[in-house]
């Protein structure tokens, strides 16, 4: 099919080199920023008018969910949280393309969402091109401070993934996973419960 037939919205939510200077994408750029801008200037007693901002910018919203400012995005409507989210300061989301987060996600300060990138070789970066990758995020799923999660990643269910580590490639259910690139360090398992209900005496 030829590309030309696209919006360069449309090449971008198809996953194709798009220009983001674009005047379609650059006003909805603005729109996004002017929402997390007064997100982010609110007082901090205002945590039902910040949930509504959030609304209005998300693409979709479960009915319990909580984000410390500062938070950043480019769109917003790409962007899709579970019920029972929280992410701590200075998240930082780029959803070119779509960032679909499940139930029971906990984010750490100063993690990096990107669904962007631009070419490898300066031929076609100087152009000014620009391509993203959706990235998925499961179910139960702890991911640790300064994480940086990389265009096209998917995680999966009932995953840790340690602080510092650069998320490049699809990490499977049930893992604890850390470094630079990212790999899996254990699996995880009832023995890890078992640890906890030990120390913390949960349920007593």
């Amino acid at each position: 099919m030829d590309t030309n037939i696209y919006t360069e919205k449309q090449k971008m939510l198809a996953g194709k080199a798009y220009l983001a200077s674009d005047a379609e994408l650059a006003k909805e750029r603005l729109k996004a920023r002017e929402l997390v801008y007064e997100f982010n200037q609110l007082a901090p007693k205002f945590i039902k008018q910040r949930k509504e901002l959030l609304k209005r910018l998300f693409g979709k919203t479960e009915k319990m969910f909580y984000i410390e400012p500062p938070f950043r995005c480019d769109y917003g409507y790409n962007i899709e949280i579970g019920d029972n989210f929280y992410a701590n300061f200075n998240l930082v989301i780029l959803d070119c393309a779509k960032v679909s987060i499940g139930n029971n996600v906990f984010i750490a300060p100063n993690v990096a969402i990107y669904t962007a990138g631009h070419p490898i070789h300066a031929h076609l970066r100087d152009q000014e091109y620009e391509w993203a990758q959706e990235i998925t995020i499961g179910n139960s799923v702890w991911i640790g401070g300064n994480v940086v999660i990389n265009p096209g990643v998917k995680i999966g269910s009932n995953v840790v993934i340690g602080s510092g580590s650069i998320v490049t490639r699809a990490i499977p259910d049930n893992v604890f996973a850390a470094g630079n690139p990212c790999r899996i360090i254990r699996q995880l398992t009832d023995a890890d419960k078992d640890y906890y209900y030990k120390d913390f005496k949960l349920g007593e």
